[in-house]
C-alpha cells in the first residue's frame, strides 16, 4: 500500500509510520516540518525493517500555494495513494479572552484547512477503496468533557469531524472512505503542552498502533464514521 503520513515528526506520527513501515508492501510518505526529524524517523524505520519503504518529506502544511506542486511530487514518488493519515495537529492553550486571531488562525489552518485542500490536491491520485483517516480529539465530539484554553483547538477538531462525514458522502461514488478518529490523550508533548503535569492513559505507541491497524482495515467496516478512541472510562 501507498501511505501519506503528515505530521510524522513526532509523537504518534512518528509511531505511525514505524509501525506501517513493518510491512514490506507499504511505501510510506512521511510529511513533517523538519528534515531533522524525518532523517530520525527513516533510520529508526530502517533499523526495525532493513527493507521499510520510507520516503521523507519536508513540507510544511501551511504553505497552501505549493500544494499542487506537492501533489505533483507525490504522483512522482508513489503514483497512486491507497490510505491518507491527516494526523497533522496544532495546538495553543489560552484563554478565550486572550486567543488571538494569530492563534485562532495557526490552529485552524493546520486542523482544518489543510487536510481540506490537501485531500482535494491529492484526491486524483487516490485508488479506488483508497481511505483517508482524519485524527481528531474528544474535544471536537458534541457532549465531551470540555477543557479551558482549549477553545480554538476543541472548535477545529469538531470541524474537522464534520468535514470527515462530508467528505464521505461527496466521495462514495469514487469508493473512496472517509473516516475520523476521535483520540483520547496519550503521553506526547502536544498532550503535555496542553495539560502539563498530567499523566496521559496510553503511550503515543499505543494510540498509534490503534491508528495504523484501522486505516489498513477500517474501510472495510466504516464510512463517515466518527469515532472515540480512549480507554473505557477516560
Amino acid at each position: 500500500m501507498n501511505i501519506i503520513v503528515t505530521g510524522a515528526g513526532k509523537g504518534i506520527g512518528y509511531e505511525l509510520v514505524k509501525i506501517l513501515s513493518r510491512h514490506k508492501q507499504n511505501h510510506i510518505l512521511a510529511l513533517s516540518r523538519k528534515m531533522s526529524d524525518l532523517k530520525e524517523l527513516a533510520n529508526d524505520c530502517r533499523k526495525q525493517t532493513p527493507e521499510a519503504k520510507i520516503t521523507p518529506y519536508e513540507f510544511d502544511l501551511n504553505q497552501f500555494d505549493f500544494y499542487p506542486f506537492i501533489a505533483q511530487r507525490v504522483e512522482s514518488m508513489l503514483h497512486r495513494i491507497d490510505i491518507i493519515i491527516h494526523n497533522a495537529g496544532r495546538l495553543v492553550n489560552k484563554p478565550f479572552s486572550k486567543t488571538e486571531q494569530g492563534d485562532f488562525d495557526e490552529i485552524y489552518n493546520v486542523n482544518v484547512k489543510a487536510p481540506f485542500f490537501f485531500t482535494q490536491a491529492l484526491l486524483p491520485l487516490m485508488n479506488r477503496g483508497g481511505h483517508i483517516v482524519m485524527v481528531s480529539s474528544l474535544g471536537g465530539v458534541q457532549g465531551s468533557i470540555k477543557f479551558p484554553g482549549l477553545s480554538a483547538y476543541s472548535s477545529s477538531k469538531g470541524a474537522l469531524a464534520i468535514l470527515s462525514q462530508c467528505l464521505a458522502l461527496e466521495l462514495s461514488d469514487q469508493d473512496i472512505h472517509v473516516n475520523c478518529l476521535a483520540l483520547g490523550s496519550a503521553q506526547t508533548k502536544m498532550f503535555e503542552k496542553a495539560f502539563p503535569g498530567i499523566k496521559a492513559p496510553l503511550s503515543p505507541q499505543q494510540m498509534a498502533s490503534f491508528i495504523a491497524d484501522f486505516a489498513v482495515t477500517g474501510q472495510k467496516y466504516f464510512n463517515g464514521k466518527v469515532l472515540e478512541v480512549a480507554l473505557s472510562g477516560t
